[in-house]
């Protein structure tokens, strides 16, 4: 069953929901040992070992649990980070400001903006870590105690290592995904989608690149174009269904006759190519009489009545040919030759024509 599009729209902010969710959960243990640190130095009272608690341990599982149930999982996670944001902030305040614990917590609690939103996001953020710091600090009065300890310094260790290492395989992870995605992407742009052949636009750049290595090489290569005879009748006749399965045959017939060192591909409409690699004139002119035959062999019902064939022209690479629209010029005048010879029939490149004499 396929997702609609607002399907896959909430699956994906559930994905970065999930992905904020595990750095919270993460980066509230590890604060919550180097906050703990302070605490017990500054003989903290009940309630703020509570808070310690709740925020450490609780609030990540509240805060999913809310992210996932609200119709926006997205907006929500990002409101959950202001949240976080501010927890940072009052606990600063509570720390007394104490200088190690303070300053790994804040650039922390900023890397982890960053990596959502950037800095805009972070600038979004920081309102509510001051605003919740000021007044934290003015309710407990104001209280500073710089001067940090060894224990303090040690809990602040797990965090710098663990917390950095974890945020940026979290990151390097999203950068593969998308670099995936834009490869299929590209792929995608290249693939006919009825006949899963290459398209125009990736089949002219492998022309070209064919070309290029024959100019280096001086291997061998012809450019093959096939016209299907009659399309616009059976469209006609009997629908652009029976159309499409004419050409998904003529795909079909295409790579059953072919190399795996070939490349065939949709050029257009009625229109396909294929690239025959360290294949000479003499040896293409067989592989299009067997594709032109094979199709007439295994052609749908509806292509048999309205007559559709194949029409074939075929254009050697050398010298002469100085780019891939020449190429494929050649190629297009010889396939047109074999229309207006009577169709069904295989025609090579004219000025090629004395190479099979």
């Amino acid at each position: 069953m396929q997702l609609t599009e607002d399907g896959h729209l909430r699956q994906r902010e559930l994905r970065f929901a999930g992905r904020v969710h595990h750095v919270r959960t993460l980066g509230g243990a590890l604060s919550a040992l180097l906050v703990a640190s302070v605490l017990a130095g500054n003989g903290a009272p009940a309630w703020a070992w509570v808070m310690w608690a709740f925020n450490g341990f609780a609030w990540p599982l509240l805060a999913n649990w809310l992210t996932l149930r609200s119709p926006e999982p997205s907006q929500a996670a990002r409101r959950y980070l202001v949240v976080d944001s501010a927890a940072a902030g009052m606990w600063i305040a509570v720390m007394q400001f104490n200088l190690v614990p303070s300053a790994v917590l804040l650039a922390m609690v900023s890397m982890d903006k960053i990596a959502v939103g950037g800095w805009r996001f972070l600038a979004r953020t920081t309102p509510a870590l001051l605003a919740a710091c000021v007044l934290t600090s003015a309710v407990l009065g104001f209280p500073v105690r710089l001067d940090s300890s060894m224990s303090n310094v040690l809990a602040t260790l797990p965090f710098l290592f663990i917390y950095p290492v974890a945020l940026a395989t979290i990151t390097y992870g999203l950068g593969r995904s998308v670099a995936l995605k834009n490869r299929q992407l590209e792929r995608l742009n290249r693939i006919d989608v009825l006949t899963g052949l290459q398209n125009r636009r990736g089949w002219n750049e492998t022309l070209g690149a064919e070309l290029a290595r024959h100019a280096r090489t001086r291997r061998p290569a012809v450019l093959m174009l096939v016209d299907v005879d009659n399309l616009k009748a059976v469209n006609d006749t009997h629908g652009h269904a029976a159309g499409d399965a004419v050409l998904r045959s003529v795909s079909s017939v295409l790579r059953a006759c072919i190399r795996e060192i070939d490349t065939p591909a949709r050029y257009g409409g009625d229109e396909f190519g294929v690239l025959l690699a360290e294949a000479n004139l003499v040896d293409a002119m067989r592989v299009a009489e067997r594709v032109r035959t094979a199709f007439i062999a295994g052609r749908p019902a509806q292509a048999a009545a309205e007559d559709c064939t194949l029409s074939i022209g075929l254009a050697q690479a050398d010298l002469s040919v100085v780019n891939a629209d020449e190429w494929l010029k050649r190629a297009d005048t010889a396939m047109y030759r074999a229309k207006a010879g009577g169709r069904n029939r295989v025609e090579p490149d004219a000025t090629l024509v004395r190479q099979l004499r």
